[in-house]
């Protein structure tokens, strides 16, 4: 059993208030406790941040299959406060793919990790004009074969699925629909009308907004005009203020509102690396200066923190902390309909972090276990 006393938490994505905390094996169970763990009023207990979108970290990407990595990569992320993610796949060679899935599926969880809640598959399904550091020469068609195959080798794991919807039929979002995967619009060269089609059939997200999709034109506003128009849309934002603008930003945040935002930090192996040559899928990437590029110098991924990407979007949209911590939780849970994580209410498993105001962590917790500690940080 875990205790605290009277501290900040973000309580029931109601508001911070000061209040107990128990956690009894790996849930939250109680918000009174006898006696407990007190924080100076500095720290806030808030809901640990799910990353929906993530290739890698220190080193270590989801596609390379091995268990080594995967437990790298889950590991090193707690650092950022993250307690859940969705490890996201390239558009590679459809054994490489289903090696991938085959060895996501049989990573078994412990105890000092980030937890895998089911795979992001980030093409190969997508449209060849923007498929940004995608390999072109992998891209295929949407197929019912390859998809049921792509499934089996995750062991039905696959939560979340980024496509061109225009190279799509119904039959296949239906397909996807069926196997309760999420469906994200991304890499894609879509009119508006097809994306407005394809929300009869489930599509209910859009990937990385504004990066390699169909831009905004006055006679057909595409898929970043469906991002911002759309209110049945999700929209995941990569905060690092290089892939987008913080003009971009607003406007997002103004036509989505607080409710309909995801961030994401699409990260590289290169998160929390210094400078230097990595890879990406097929290709290497350069990253200098916090940006992560193709040899032509197109952007490949990123190196953001989830903290960090917290820590803009507070500032830029001006939110409360209580609002702004919800695009790293809450909003990300309803996005891909995730029980029992999200927030900090009974029953709920017991994922938090503690931070302070300029979104600094100290410690993260995963299923109530402490599984990260910035250093010379002591209760």
């Amino acid at each position: 059993m875990i205790a605290f006393k009277n501290v900040n938490v973000y309580l029931n994505n109601h508001k911070i208030i000061k209040s107990d905390l128990v956690v009894n094996g790996d849930k939250f169970t109680s918000f009174k406790a006898k006696k407990g763990i007190t924080l100076p009023s500095k720290y806030i207990i808030v809901p640990g941040f799910i990353e929906e979108h993530i290739h890698g970290a220190n080193g270590s990407d989801s596609m390379y299959p091995n268990a080594k990595d995967l437990h790298n990569l889950a590991q090193s992320i707690t650092r950022s406060g993250t307690t859940s993610f969705c490890p996201t796949t390239m558009t590679m060679s459809k054994d490489a793919i289903k090696k991938a899935l085959n060895n996501i599926a049989k990573k078994k969880y412990e105890p000092s990790e980030a937890k895998i809640i089911g795979v992001h598959l980030e093409g190969p399904f997508i449209a060849e004009e923007f498929k940004g550091a995608q390999d072109a020469k992998y891209i295929v068609k949407p197929n019912v074969k390859d998809m049921e195959e792509f499934i089996n080798a995750s062991n039905h794991k696959i939560k979340m699925i980024t496509l061109a919807v225009e190279k799509a039929s119904p039959q296949f979002l239906k397909f996807l629909k069926q196997n309760k995967i999420v469906i994200s619009v991304g890499h894609s060269n879509a009119k508006y009308q097809e994306v407005k089609d394809a929300l009869q059939y489930g599509l209910s997200s859009t990937t990385h907004t504004y990066n390699a999709m169909s831009k905004l034109h006055h006679r057909d506003v595409g898929v970043t005009g469906a991002a911002l128009s759309l209110n049945e849309l999700y929209s995941e934002l990569i905060l690092d203020l290089v892939h987008v603008s913080k003009e971009a930003a607003e406007l997002l945040f103004k036509n989505k509102g607080k409710d309909k935002l995801v961030l994401i930090t699409d990260s590289t192996e290169a998160r929390y690396k210094k400078s230097g040559t990595y890879h990406l899928g097929t290709f290497p990437i350069y990253v200098k200066d916090g940006r992560a590029v193709l040899k032509n110098g197109q952007l490949a991924g990123s190196v953001l923190e989830m903290n960090v990407a917290l820590r803009n979007a507070k500032k830029i949209f001006n939110l409360s902390l209580e609002d702004t911590i919800n695009l790293a939780s809450r909003n990300v849970a309803n996005n891909l309909d995730l029980n029992k994580v999200g927030k900090i209410a009974s029953g709920y498993y017991a994922d938090f972090v503690i931070i302070d105001r300029d979104f600094n962590v100290y410690q993260t917790y995963v299923n109530g276990k402490l599984v990260y500690t910035k250093p010379k940080f002591h209760l």
